[in-house]
């Protein structure tokens, strides 16, 4: 009898832990689209709610920026000088950390009336306090106008 509980239990925790997974995946995802709305919007704040504040970006022609309030100023001032540029990424493949606070992000990402057509991107992301957050993005445009 208590060889089947250990072994509900071992089945229960294994079973919490998958389940614990793909939350944190949808969480992702949903923060994911909702961050392209704030892109399309050409809503800052929208998307910036998703970084943390030593968040890192590079984007797909190699600039690298540091801080998020940095990354503000740079997509402010994109929005202010290019009305019409859009960019949706589209994850692919999301890895939760065995530590189930750290994240991998992969896919690719479109654009419109920018430099590049698109290309492909990662990730980084970190749960804290309970709350995904992006700690760095790496852009790498491989489709050109």
């Amino acid at each position: 009898m208590l060889k089947h509980l250990v072994g509900f239990l071992l089945l229960t925790q294994f079973a919490f832990a998958q389940g614990s997974e793909q939350e944190d995946i949808n969480a992702i995802k949903a923060s994911r689209g909702a961050s392209n709305a704030a892109i399309a919007k050409h809503d800052v704040d929208g998307m910036s709610k998703y970084w943390l504040a030593d968040f890192t970006q590079t984007i797909g022609r190699g600039t690298t920026l540091i801080g998020a309030d940095a990354i503000i100023a740079s997509w402010k001032e994109l929005f202010k000088t290019n009305a019409i540029v859009s960019y949706v990424r589209s994850p692919v493949t999301i890895t939760i950390g065995d530590n189930g606070i750290m994240a991998w992000e992969t896919g690719s990402w479109t654009a419109k009336n920018s430099y590049s057509k698109g290309g492909n991107y990662s990730a980084m992301w970190r749960k804290i306090d309970g709350i995904w957050k992006i700690q760095a993005e790496l852009f790498v445009s491989l489709k050109k106008l």
